[in-house]
């Protein structure tokens, strides 16, 4: 008799079958999936919502029949990038939420009727991002090498607008910009308060560095650090801070004060970062032009003044904002050119040269000066950056 055959136990293994496996990973997957379906999704809303603004922006400019204010208007930009900044809720930062949205009016305007934009150069400079920060990267803007070009380039028409320096919270005021307003017949018609942030950028170990380059006024804002931090190294002034960026990228041992934006684009580290020495360290930059800006209610007059060289003349004159009940913000002293004695006042107060109470202090001050010119009333801006 044959004998039965003994069955085999089962083999038991960690591997699970095929549909089991796959299994175990289609949970991730399918969020996954979910999530790339309702990104997807948000992006053409997105797009739908940003082209019809920008429909609606076009439509505002074209129906508008003074081209420049309508492409052109610093209160109500800075009035919608304040709102958004407030309405913001993140993840976003206020200044990305704010780029997206400057770049949309810029890229509009510029569609609609495009604006030559000249300021004092090069690229990736804070000039450059102050006129960034106000015209947007879709504006055409032309770097120039001086202040002085800025001006002149306004001045014959081969630009819109301009973009200078005007004084800095630790340097005080900027002498060329000041010196061109008595040359030309130009006007201030907005500002840009921007925080300047000074990094020490280069390609080698900060201990490597021998050379730090950057424009005077940087190299004066940063003093302390520097002597803190690099005694080692030598001092020496360059144009602006692109050209010393470009040499930290270039030349062995080199160093550069400069931007963020700079180090971004010339390929460079961020050895440092705000290594300026006042924390609070702004400058106000001017855009210029020759259109006048209307009141909005939070604005800043600036003036060009010329007394009497005579005892007293300027208390008097001063005493004008007082009896009107007009603070000022600003004054600095220009000494008259050539032969003749005595100073040029710059001037700035609150309120625009429409408002009653300023318009009768500008009626009395020109009774009493030699010269008196309205450099621009304007609305004033907060501090961004």
């Amino acid at each position: 008799m044959a004998s039965k055959p003994v069955p085999k136990k089962p083999v038991k293994n960690n591997v699970a079958p095929a549909s089991a496996k796959s299994g175990t990973n289609s949970a991730p997957r399918a969020s996954a999936a979910a999530a790339a379906n309702e990104m997807a999704k948000l992006d053409g809303e997105i797009l739908k919502l940003i082209n019809r603004r920008a429909t609606a922006t076009a439509k505002l400019i074209e129906a508008d029949p003074n081209w420049w204010s309508a492409t052109y208007d610093p209160r109500s930009d800075d009035d919608l990038l304040k709102r958004i900044e407030v309405e913001n809720q993140g993840p976003l930062p206020a200044d990305a939420v704010r780029g997206v949205f400057r770049q949309i009016l810029s890229s509009v305007r510029n569609r609609v009727r495009p604006r030559r934009v000249t300021y004092l150069g090069p690229a990736f400079s804070f000039t450059h991002m102050a006129a960034v920060e106000r015209f947007g990267e879709s504006s055409d803007l032309i770097p120039v090498n001086t202040i002085a070009a800025v001006f002149e380039e306004v001045n014959r028409g081969h630009a819109d607008f301009g973009v200078v320096p005007i004084e800095n919270s630790t340097d005080g005021r900027i002498i060329d910009t000041l010196d061109m307003f008595t040359r030309l017949p130009l006007r201030i018609c907005g500002e840009i308060q921007l925080c300047i942030h000074h990094n020490l950028l280069g390609r080698v170990p900060r201990s490597e560095i021998n050379e730090v380059y950057s424009k005077p006024q940087a190299l004066s804002q940063c003093r302390d650090w520097l002597s803190r931090n690099m005694p080692q190294a030598r001092l020496i002034e360059v144009t602006s801070t692109s050209t010393a960026a470009q040499l930290a990228r270039d030349k062995p041992g080199a160093g550069a004060i400069a931007s963020r934006q700079a180090a971004v684009e010339y390929g460079l580290q961020i050895l440092a970062d705000s290594v300026e020495d006042n924390k609070n360290n702004v400058t106000r930059f001017a855009m210029i032009g020759d259109k006048p800006v209307g009141p909005s209610g939070r604005d800043r007059t600036s003036l060009l003044l010329q007394i009497g060289d005579k005892p007293g003349a300027l208390a008097e004159a001063l005493a004008v904002f007082k009896q009107n009940k007009i603070n000022l913000t600003w004054i600095e002293s220009f000494p008259l050119r050539g032969a003749e004695s005595g100073y040029i006042f710059f001037i700035d107060c609150e309120g625009h040269a429409k408002d009653a109470k300023v318009k009768r202090t500008l009626e009395e001050l020109e009774r009493q000066a030699v010269r008196m010119e309205v450099l621009g009333s304007y609305p004033r801006s907060e501090m961004v950056g």
